[in-house]
C-alpha cells in the first residue's frame, strides 16, 4: 500500500511530479507491482486523498482507494484503507511503501516479506549498510535516520537521528545502517500500532517507529544495497532520472 498525499510543504503536488516521462507515484506503483508474481494473491494499491491522483491512477488501470480522513501519518492512512477495503481478504502482511520512493523494486519487497514471514518479528523494515568514512555527510545528517541494528539477531534495537555508532576508538572502516522507511506489518500489529498514543522517544526524535519499540514490539530488517532516493524537493529529481537512465 502506497500512501500518496497531494499536499507537501516542500514540494506541493509531489506524487504527480514528472520523472522520466511518468508521474512519480506511477514509478512507485510499477516498481512494487512485480511482487504479485513472487507472491500470488498479493495486491498493490495507492491510498490517496486527492482527485487528480485518484483519476490519473484509475485512468491508467492502477489500483487506488480514497481516504480523506485527517490523519498524522502514512501508517494511519494505510490502516484505514486496509480496514475499510481489504480486511475481509485476510492478507497476512500489509507493506507500507512511501509514495516518494520512485526507485523501489519488487525484489526488495519480496526479500522483506521473506524475512518477516520466516523470522517472527512483529514488523519488518529495510536498512542499508553505509560507511562512516565514505558517507560521513549522511552519517551526521539528522534527516538520515540511523538504525541501531544487531546483525547477529537481525533485529533493530532503536532508531535515531543522531550519528550512530559513535566511533570512540576511531576504528577505520566502521559502518552504520541507514533506515529506509518501508514497513511490513502483520495486520493485527498495524491495528494496535495505530491505536497507541505517541510514545516518549517518538516525541523526542519525531520517529513514529519508536512507538513500536517503546511498546515492546520487535522490528526485524532486510539489508539492501539497492540505490534508493526518496524525493523531498524538486532538486532530487535529476538524480533519480539519472539512475533510471543508467547514468
Amino acid at each position: 500500500m502506497i500512501p500518496s498525499r497531494f499536499a507537501s510543504t516542500r514540494f506541493p503536488g509531489k506524487p504527480l511530479a514528472n520523472i522520466a516521462g511518468k508521474a512519480m507515484v506511477s514509478h512507485v506503483y510499477d516498481g512494487c507491482e512485480g511482487i504479485v508474481e513472487n507472491f500470488p494473491g498479493s495486491k498493490v494499491c495507492v491510498v490517496t486523498d486527492n482527485d487528480e491522483i485518484e483519476n490519473m491512477l484509475k485512468e491508467s488501470g492502477r489500483n487506488v482507494v480514497r481516504i480523506d480522513d485527517d490523519v498524522p501519518s502514512g501508517s494511519e492512512r494505510i490502516f484505514l484503507a486496509y480496514d475499510r477495503f481489504f480486511k475481509d481478504e485476510k492478507y497476512d502482511f500489509v507493506i507500507n511503501v512511501q509514495g516518494d520512493e520512485p526507485l523501489i523494486q519488487a525484489d526488495l519487497l519480496s526479500e522483506l516479506l521473506r524475512i518477516h514471514s520466516s523470522q517472527g518479528f512483529d514488523v519488518a523494515t529495510v536498512i542499508k549498510e553505509m560507511s562512516i568514512d565514505n558517507d560521513h555527510e549522511d552519517y551526521l545528517n539528522p534527516n538520515k535516520v540511523k538504525a541501531v541494528f544487531s546483525k547477529e539477531k537481525n533485529i533493530c534495537h532503536y532508531f535515531t537521528r543522531s550519528p550512530h555508532p559513535f566511533n570512540r576508538q576511531n576504528t577505520p572502516g566502521l559502518n552504520w545502517y541507514l533506515h529506509i522507511g518501508i514497513y511490513s506489518f502483520r495486520p493485527e500489529v498495524l491495528k494496535r500500532f495505530c491505536s497507541l498514543g505517541e510514545s516518549t522517544n517518538e516525541k523526542i526524535e519525531c520517529l513514529e517507529q519508536l512507538r513500536l519499540l517503546d511498546n515492546g514490539y520487535t522490528i526485524g530488517a532486510a539489508i539492501t544495497d539497492m540505490t534508493l532516493c526518496g524525493v523531498d524537493t524538486p532538486e532530487d529529481i535529476p538524480f533519480v532520472e539519472g539512475v533510471i537512465n543508467g547514468k
